[in-house]
C-alpha cells in the first residue's frame, strides 16, 4: 500500500511516517502543492532498485555501443517493427489464454 501524505504532514509525522515504512513495509508519497515530489521507500527496495537501475545503464550502454554505426532511422525501423512484432504475439496469446471471456 501507499501512503500519501502533503510536505508538511510529511514533516510532522516523520515518526510515523518511518513506522510505515519500517513495520508495514509500506512506501510513503510525499506531495507539495498536490503533485508528487518524492517517496520514502524500505532500505531494501531502494538498494534493489539502486541494483537494477546500474544494470539497465550497463545495458543501456552496450546497446547503444553495438548500434553506434546504424543510422538512426534504420534503428528505429527495427525497433517499431520489433515492437509491432511482440505486440501481435501477446494479442494473438491473450486471445487463446482459456481466462479471458469474450462477449
Amino acid at each position: 500500500m501507499i501512503t500519501e501524505t502533503s510536505a508538511v504532514g510529511f514533516r510532522q509525522n516523520l515518526g510515523e511516517m518511518l513506522n510505515i515504512v519500517q513495520y508495514r513495509n509500506d512506501s510513503v508519497l510525499i506531495k507539495k502543492d498536490g503533485k508528487p515530489v518524492a517517496a520514502l521507500i524500505d532500505a531494501k527496495l531502494f538498494e534493489r532498485i539502486r541494483r537494477m537501475q546500474t544494470r539497465f545503464d550497463a545495458l543501456s550502454a552496450r546497446l547503444a555501443e553495438s548500434f553506434a554505426q546504424v543510422p538512426e532511422p534504420e534503428g528505429m525501423a527495427a525497433i517499431e517493427a520489433a515492437t509491432a512484432d511482440v505486440r501481435r504475439e501477446m494479442k494473438a496469446e491473450a486471445g487463446s489464454s482459456p481466462l479471458i471471456r469474450r462477449g
